[in-house]
């Protein structure tokens, strides 16, 4: 019986790792496997960033990957808190029936939507304006570099 509850949760906080994937679809799902390289990645522009400083540009890149990988499996986790029980059962507990309770909403499951709202939210807007407030401030170093 795959638990709803335990997936958002796996979503919200292994989810960058794969492990929502692994939990739901065995270790032979391939996105699982591949959602740890952009996780790395992403943790590289950060170290690149503590190592190079905030000029580096390949951080600028990098970054918002941990950021939308971070924001996605948030965005995951949600869509798995919300889905009806009849639904989850179907489609990850089918011999179970329709209002099993591992398909069910409980207070755990409705925290994991809240967490995964809120940090989602915050990493996806977090990155994108580091990297759009480092791309601009670029694009003016270079302008005036034209202009004198």
């Amino acid at each position: 019986m795959k638990n709803k509850t335990l997936a958002a949760w796996l979503a919200f906080a292994g989810g960058p790792l794969g492990l929502h994937r692994f939990y739901l679809h065995g270790p032979a799902d391939m996105l699982g496997w591949l959602l740890p390289i952009p996780t790395a990645l992403g943790l590289y522009g950060i170290q690149r960033v503590q190592q190079f400083g905030q000029d580096d540009q390949y951080s600028w890149a990098l970054i918002p990957l941990l950021g939308f990988t971070i924001a996605g499996c948030a965005l995951q986790g949600i869509l798995y808190g919300l889905q009806p029980p009849e639904r989850w059962n179907a489609r990850y507990n089918p011999a179970a029936p329709e209002q099993a309770a591992a398909g069910q909403t409980r207070w755990l499951t409705i925290g994991a939507i809240v967490v995964s709202l809120l940090v989602g939210t915050t990493v996806l807007m977090a990155s994108i304006a580091f990297s759009f407030q480092r791309y601009f401030e670029y694009q003016i170093e270079e302008a005036r570099k034209i202009s004198q």
